[in-house]
């Protein structure tokens, strides 16, 4: 990205936080083997300071929408309390195969990390793992795809995947997690609400929904509009 596309990517901007509209398929930081990632462009996003900004929190590479940096380390350290104390507001729109039996209802069931046969790791639900809770509506459902609104109220690698997947409706564009492969993933943090500062209002900030959800979430019933 140039500079000037990464600026257009902020959804808000403060003395103490930028909100930006993470683009799927590039991960926020360096693997081990390097390659591009989001925190290479963050000089781009000074704005005047003299550091670039810091990640408060993280998404998965092929996750897009809301990201929070922190502008200067006094921020980030607000901002990792406000998310480790769960006090983040995020918000997520997932499109699944199939979907839930009921409305709305809340998945709590814990997660673990574990090694592949063949290399790499995967998330699996594990009574001795980290807990994990997740809230879930249904927002619209259309010939065999369920749109689905996800509230995670803990910040575990992989959550709302693995606990989509045990509802029985795996995102699509997951086949780690038996979702329908050949898809990009489906899965976008629509919106980000940060109580930073008890005397002001929250704030606040909605990601567009990228390209590659649009005709995935109209055959659900969205419409384009902002709801």
């Amino acid at each position: 990205m140039t500079p000037e596309e990464i600026q257009a990517r902020v959804l808000h901007r403060d003395g103490l936080v930028l909100i930006l509209d993470k683009p799927a398929g590039l991960p926020v930081h360096a693997g081990p083997g390097g390659g591009p990632n989001l925190e290479r462009y963050f000089d781009a996003l000074r704005f005047g300071l003299p550091r670039p900004p810091g990640l408060a929190h993280r998404l998965d590479r092929d996750t897009s929408g809301c990201l929070a940096l922190g502008r200067h380390p006094k921020a980030l350290r607000k901002l990792g309390k406000l998310f480790s104390d769960g006090l983040a507001e995020k918000t997520y729109w997932a499109v699944v195969a199939g979907g839930p039996p009921d409305e709305e209802g809340r998945v709590e069931a814990p997660l673990a990390k574990v090694a592949n046969r063949g290399g790499g790791w995967r998330i699996v639900i594990d009574p001795a793992g980290q807990r994990a809770v997740t809230d879930y509506r249904v927002l619209g459902r259309g010939e065999g795809w369920t749109w689905l609104e996800c509230r995670p109220r803990t910040g575990r690698t992989h959550q709302i995947r693995v606990h989509a997947a045990h509802l029985g409706c795996p995102l699509l564009g997951d086949p780690q997690y038996g979702g329908p492969a050949g898809l990009p993933l489906h899965l976008h943090a629509r919106a980000l609400m940060l109580p930073l500062q008890s005397s002001k209002p929250p704030v606040e900030a909605v990601a567009p929904v990228p390209p590659h959800l649009d005709a995935a979430l109209r055959r659900c019933g969205w419409t384009g509009d902002a709801s």
